[in-house]
C-alpha cells in the first residue's frame, strides 16, 4: 500500500485512525466515533475522558494533518466522505446511504447553470430538507460561483452530527436543524431546494393527513410528502433539484403526484442517471428539476428529458453537458 500523498488521503488517514481509537476506547460504533474525531479536529483538541495513553495517541495523530492553509474545502469534504462510506459499510441503515460524488458534482453544475444570470452579489439560500451527512449540500456550496447560505434539516441525530462536523471542517455557512422537515414547516422563501429524496413510508399518519399527497389509507410515501413540503419551503419562482427514484411516477398515486406537481410548478427537466451507477436497476434514480409557479413566469415549452451517459465516458458526458447548457441558455430564467 502506497503512502498517503494528497491532502484528502492524509485527512482521511487521520480521521480514520482517530475514529478507530475512539471507537475502541468508548465502545461506540465507528460513525459516532467519526463525529467525535471530526469535532476534535475542528476544535483542535482531544475530547475529555480519555486515558492518558489514548489521549497522547490522538494528539500525535492530529499532528499528521496537513497545514490548514493548504487544505481546500473540497479536500475536507472528500476525506470526510471516505470515512463516512467506510462506516456505512458496517451495518448502516438504508437511509444512511450517501449521494455518490459524481451526482453531487452534477447537481452543483446544475445550480450554477440555473442561477448564472442572477446578480452574483446576492447570497442564495439553499435548503436540503433531508440533509443526511451534508455531503450533497456542501458539495453544491463548494462548487458555487457565488455565496450560498445553506440550510439542512435531518431527524436522525447521528447523521446530523456528521453533517455538523462536515460543515465545520469545511468552514461552511450552514444552519443545521435536528427536526423532521415534514412535521416542522419552519422555513419559507428559500431560493432553491437540493435534495436526494429518501424513498419509503412516512410513519406519522396524523401529520401526513395534512398534505395533499397523503395516502387515502395506510402510511404515505415520505418522498411524496417531502416534495410537497419543499414546494412550500421555496419562494415563488424558486427552483427545486431533486434526486428521485425512477419509480416515482410509476408508483401508487403517481397520477395524483403528477397533477399536483403540474399545478404547483413547472417541470424543467428529468435527467435519468446512468444505470451503471446502481447495483439494482430497480433502484435507479433521476434528477428532477422543478420551478415553483409565479405570476409573470412561464415554464419551458418542452421539458428537457434525457438519459445521461456513463460518467466514465468523458466525451459522451461533455456532449450531454453542452446539450444541457444550451437548453438552459434558451430558457428565461
Amino acid at each position: 500500500m502506497r503512502n498517503a500523498s494528497t491532502n484528502t488521503e492524509k485527512i482521511f488517514s487521520v480521521l480514520d485512525k482517530g475514529s478507530v481509537i475512539i471507537e475502541k476506547a468508548r465502545n461506540i460504533i465507528y460513525l459516532e466515533a467519526l463525529s467525535e474525531m471530526g469535532e476534535a479536529l475542528y476544535q483542535g483538541g482531544v475530547p475529555d475522558g480519555f486515558p492518558e495513553e489514548k489521549k497522547q495517541e490522538l494528539v500525535a495523530l492530529m499532528k499528521e494533518l496537513p497545514d490548514h492553509e493548504t487544505i481546500a474545502k473540497e479536500e475536507y469534504r472528500r476525506a470526510v466522505q471516505l470515512a463516512m462510506l467506510k462506516g456505512m459499510k458496517n451495518g448502516a441503515q438504508p437511509h444512511h446511504a450517501m449521494t455518490p460524488d459524481a451526482i453531487c458534482l452534477l447537481v452543483g453544475y446544475l445550480v450554477n447553470k440555473i442561477f448564472a444570470s442572477e446578480n452574483k452579489e446576492r447570497t442564495l439560500t439553499v435548503l436540503d430538507p433531508a440533509v443526511g451527512t451534508g455531503n450533497l449540500l456542501t458539495a453544491v456550496i463548494n462548487q458555487a460561483q457565488r455565496r450560498i447560505h445553506g440550510i439542512g434539516m435531518e431527524p436522525d441525530e447521528m447523521l446530523l452530527k456528521l453533517a455538523y462536523v462536515n460543515a465545520n471542517l469545511q468552514e461552511q455557512e450552514v444552519d443545521l436543524f435536528h427536526q423532521d422537515s415534514i412535521a416542522s414547516p419552519l422555513i419559507k422563501n428559500v431560493d432553491a431546494i437540493v435534495s436526494d429524496l429518501p424513498a419509503g413510508y412516512y410513519p406519522n399518519d396524523a401529520v401526513a393527513q395534512q398534505f395533499h399527497l397523503a395516502a387515502e389509507s395506510g402510511h404515505s410515501f415520505v418522498h411524496f410528502l417531502l416534495l410537497e413540503q419543499s414546494l412550500k419551503f421555496v419562494k415563488p419562482g424558486g427552483f427545486l433539484i431533486f434526486i428521485v427514484p425512477n419509480f416515482l411516477f410509476a408508483a401508487e398515486d403517481s397520477q395524483h403526484l403528477h397533477e399536483y406537481i403540474k399545478g404547483e410548478s413547472y417541470i424543467y427537466s428529468l435527467l435519468q442517471l446512468p444505470r451503471s451507477m446502481f447495483k439494482n436497476k430497480d433502484w435507479g434514480k433521476s434528477i428532477l428539476i422543478l420551478r415553483k409557479r409565479k405570476e409573470g413566469i412561464q415554464g419551458p415549452k418542452q421539458a428537457l428529458l434525457a438519459d445521461l451517459p456513463s460518467f466514465s465516458n468523458d466525451a459522451a458526458l461533455q456532449d450531454m453537458l453542452q446539450r444541457i447548457s444550451g437548453w438552459f441558455d434558451q430558457q428565461s430564467l
